[in-house]
Parts: C-alpha cells; structure tokens; sequence
C-alpha cells in the first residue's frame, strides 16, 4: 500500500497512527497539495490528502473511509467496537474531524493580507473550535478513554486534532481542557503517535 500525504495534515497523520497501530507495512509518499507540481488530483480529484493506494490500483480518499476500510479488511487489532459504542466513536471522529475544518478555515483566512481578511468568519470558526474542544472534554468523563474504556479510534482522531491547534493556531486549550492534555499526554507515549509527530514549521 502506498499512502500519499502531507506531513502536517491531521487527516493523514490520523491513517498513518492506524496503519502503524495495525502493524500494516506502507509507503509514505509526500505531496503536498498546495504546490504547483502536486499530482494529487491525478489520485483525488478533489485535490486532498490522504489517499491510500492500493496494491490492485484502487485510491481510497477521505481519512473516515480509508479507517473504515483498514478496520473492516484488518480488523487485528480492532479500534473500532461494535453496536452503538461504534456510532459512539464515529461521532468522536467527526467532532475532531470538524474541529480540523474550522482551525483549517482560520489558517488559511490567516494567510490573506491583513486588510482582506474577514474578522466574523474567523471569530464564526473559532467559535466551533471553543464548542467542539468543550465537547470533546466531555466525552472524556472520567475515562482514560473516550468509548468504553478502550484505546481506539476516537482517541486517535482527538489527539491528531489536539496537535495540529498545537502546530497551526497555538491556542491555550490546556488549562480549560485538562482530560484532553492528560489525553493527549498518553497519546505522545504509544510509538505510532511519536513516530508521527508533525514537524515545526
């Protein structure tokens, strides 16, 4: 399998922590889909990472399909349960997953000169990010985990989210959000989040 990626994306980082949590050998190939020379429209026709591609020539695209597949194809070790605890940590997924758009609409409203930029759309953004972070440390409780005690997927998706705010946006969450640092904290201790850091940029 050969998954394309950008470094710094959370959606990307996300697969590669599945991937290497499952133990499934890939090759990472970088493309960054900002750059003019980027082929990733030849494998997304959307233009985005990540794509997984795979040994029959089949580009699986959007970070939520390729988990399912990986789960549903190499269920060893399952980080998805089953029932409504499944339901459970998709939702998870989607609220980091929605978190990442909206600190992705603030970045990129950023880059804009000064004098183009729309205030009300970033404030409307980081409002998002403030409800879903609150969220989000309320799915937490008590719980080392986020579904049922268990490592998995939701766990995987909040501590992508959690590192990119880090690399993008540098916003305080920690002292509002402590089960999410602790969370986060033990994430950076399993090997597929260490070896999948972003890099500083």
């Amino acid at each position: 399998m050969q998954l394309i990626m950008s470094l710094t994306s959370p959606y990307a980082r996300k697969v590669r922590v599945v991937l290497l949590e499952k133990a499934l050998p890939f090759e990472g190939v970088v493309d960054i889909p900002w750059n003019p020379d980027t082929q990733v429209p030849d494998f997304n026709p959307l233009g985005k990472v990540p794509v997984l591609h795979l040994q029959d020539g089949t580009m699986l695209y959007d970070s939520r399909v390729i988990v399912q597949f990986l789960e549903q194809y190499h269920p060893e070790p399952a980080l998805l349960p089953q029932g409504m605890s499944r339901v459970h940590a998709l939702r998870v997924e989607a609220l980091a997953d929605g978190i990442i758009d909206a600190s992705v609409a603030i970045f990129l409203e950023r880059k804009r000169p000064p004098a183009m930029q729309d205030a009300a759309w970033i404030n409307r953004q980081a409002q998002k990010i403030e409800r879903g972070l609150l969220a989000a440390e309320g799915e937490l409780a008590m719980h080392a985990w986020c579904v049922d005690g268990c490592f998995g997927l939701a766990d995987i998706a909040l501590g992508c989210m959690l590192e990119y705010l880090d690399l993008r946006l540098d916003l305080p969450w920690r002292d509002q959000h402590p089960r999410l640092a602790n969370l986060l904290e033990r994430l950076n201790q399993r090997p597929a989040f260490a070896e999948t850091a972003p890099p500083r940029q």
